[in-house]
């Protein structure tokens, strides 16, 4: 793939402020909390989701009774047993926690939509072949999420546009963390920031940090974001064209990541007319290229965590990622 040089533009510009401005933190100065904390709450912009928190878990293995279960704002736990059928997907309610049972729980043709809630967890569940327009799991104008020990895959046997994306996040949603998931089997792996227009809706929104996930053999998206702040550390990625992308202003810090046959680990400057920005530090890229044409200001995170070196980063995350595993 072609290396684009950087370019100057008054609207790149005037976009970067903005977003430089939506960047500024204080970082709260507390002890680390280590990679495994992530067992029973989450690390990183979702910290602090509890989804139905203790409540008792009702356990469905229907699809009329997952879709009565999960409505409404109630604190609430859903637990499903089985491999469900999906035509489209399934709106998740707020302060809910969706939980497979065992590790072959889960759905298949469709997904779960996030819109307009808050406080909701997803964990151990198998969510494959989500066939378009539907998203293994879509986040839309939604905040504090945890998605956690799924495993997301389709095929690579039809074109691109056959399914949709295992997990987009959009519409100024925020403070969202993917821990220890597998991707597997797919074109376009997780988006953030759904178009190039929607600069009013997501600047200063989609914060979101991935730790700990296993993408093998994802062509690419991992993720996309456009616009917000992405915190990529500790995650293992096999086999992509393009794996992590900043566009459109977007701030990115990549750590301690590892790539193994991959071309581009890391881009800034591909099909947006507004470049994005990143940090690199203490990856293993395997001898992927790298394509930065704008350095950010993203360094340090607003919370407190670990990232674990490179090193051991394959280990932790083949043997911990995925459904079946908590």
């Amino acid at each position: 793939m072609r290396t684009r040089p950087p370019r100057t533009r008054t609207r790149r510009l005037a976009l970067a402020a903005v977003t430089a401005a939506a960047l500024t933190v204080t970082t709260a100065l507390v002890l680390p909390s280590s990679a495994s904390a992530a067992d029973t709450s989450p690390v990183g912009f979702g910290a602090g989701t509890t989804g139905g928190g203790g409540v008792a878990a009702v356990t469905v293995s229907t699809l009329d009774a997952l879709k009565a279960a999960v409505t409404g704002d109630t604190a609430k736990a859903v637990r499903v047993n089985g491999l469900i059928t999906l035509s489209g997907q399934v709106d998740i309610g707020s302060n809910t926690t969706v939980l497979g049972e065992g590790s072959a729980s889960g759905f298949t043709g469709g997904g779960l939509r996030l819109k307009k809630v808050t406080n909701v967890v997803v964990r151990n569940l198998n969510i494959s072949k989500p066939l378009r327009p539907a998203d293994g799991i879509t986040v839309q104008a939604s905040t504090k999420v945890w998605i956690d020990h799924n495993a997301f895959s389709s095929d690579r046997d039809h074109g691109k546009d056959y399914y949709d994306g295992l997990l987009d996040i959009d519409h100024g949603s925020d403070y969202v963390t993917v821990s220890w998931n597998t991707f597997k089997d797919h074109y376009e792996g997780s988006l953030g920031g759904h178009s190039d227009n929607s600069a009013s809706e997501d600047t200063g929104h989609l914060r979101v940090t991935y730790h700990h996930n296993w993408f093998d053999n994802v062509n690419s998206r991992i993720p996309s974001l456009r616009f917000g702040t992405g915190h990529f550390y500790d995650n293992y990625v096999v086999g992509a064209d393009t794996a992590a992308h900043s566009r459109m202003g977007a701030q990115m810090l990549v750590e301690n990541n590892v790539f193994r046959a991959t071309t581009v680990a890391v881009t800034t400057n591909r099909d947006s007319d507004v470049d994005g920005y990143a940090n690199l530090r203490g990856n293993d890229l395997g001898g992927a290229a790298t394509e930065i044409s704008q350095v950010g200001t993203f360094t340090t995170p607003p919370y407190a965590y670990t990232a674990e070196p490179a090193s051991s980063v394959v280990a932790s995350v083949t043997s911990g990622a995925g459904a079946g595993k908590l």
